[in-house]
């Protein structure tokens, strides 16, 4: 029996991973290394591959930072009512609760051309959806979970008697952080930095909705192979595709070393 539950779990790997990965390189060098380079260096596939890069970079730095803090207030803010606590605990889960596509909406709703709000940005010279800070704002609302929820079971499990000693010692706030707190949480940050520009760099939904995927100006990595399929360029969407799944399979073998550091410590 257990060999039948192995080599269903095959199966089911070689059927949902390997074919299609295996599919898609075919499709990407189906006109040889030449057609999978001309792919790539297009001038809307250079464009696109930056602007997902911007993006990434962005939404990493702004969800490293706001994520640290979210997850410090929720388990370190004594000061913080326990009911608005729980309502915060909740509203950080609310991204896997929604499909990114609504999220996206709801920003559109929220910040659009034909909202308040986006009236009064556009007023200032600051365009919101259909530009990068729409784009920036969706995929931070998908990914701003992750963060939070790799930093909260560490804060919980090291407790504040460290962190109580340095204060009683006469340690300001940076210097708790930097010298107590931070050693403890550092893999675990690592980790959550890894997840999040994995999210970031597939994210589609959301981006597609806020972006309108507008070519050579908010058209992301995944927005366009999704633009290639839709005209039938195989090649050129199995190169891009290709390139996003080899920098993801190398995300996961540094997620497994940083499991493996973070377990360690």
């Amino acid at each position: 029996m257990r060999k039948l539950w192995i080599g269903l779990t095959y199966l089911v790997f070689f059927l949902l991973i390997a074919a299609p990965l295996g599919k898609m390189a075919i499709g990407a060098f189906s006109e040889g290394f030449g057609g999978f380079w001309n792919a790539l260096t297009r001038p809307e596939a250079l464009h696109a591959l930056m602007m997902t890069g911007l993006v990434v970079i962005v939404v990493t730095l702004l969800n490293t930072l706001f994520g640290i803090m979210m997850a410090l207030y929720l388990v370190r803010a004594n000061w913080i009512n326990r009911r608005l606590k729980g309502l915060l605990n909740s509203l950080v889960d609310l991204p896997y609760a929604v499909s990114p596509v609504i999220g996206g909406l709801m920003i559109v709703l929220l910040l659009g051309p034909d909202s308040a709000l986006g009236a009064i940005f556009e007023g200032i010279g600051l365009k919101i959806v259909y530009a990068i800070p729409g784009m920036i704002i969706a995929t931070l609302f998908v990914t701003f979970p992750l963060m939070v929820r790799e930093v909260m079971p560490v804060l919980q499990e090291i407790g504040s008697q460290q962190e109580e000693a340095a204060s009683t010692l006469g340690a300001r706030g940076w210097t708790i952080f930097w010298k107590v707190t931070w050693p403890s949480i550092r893999w675990a940050v690592v980790y959550g930095v890894i997840l999040t520009v994995a999210r970031s760099l597939g994210e589609f939904g959301a981006v597609l909705v806020v972006s309108g995927n507008i070519m050579n100006k908010t058209q992301t990595a995944t927005t366009l192979v999704y633009q290639d399929v839709e005209n039938f360029n195989v090649t050129a969407a199995g190169g891009i595709a290709l390139v996003l799944a080899a920098f993801s399979a190398g995300l996961l073998l540094l997620m497994e070393w940083t499991k493996r550091r973070k377990e360690v410590q």
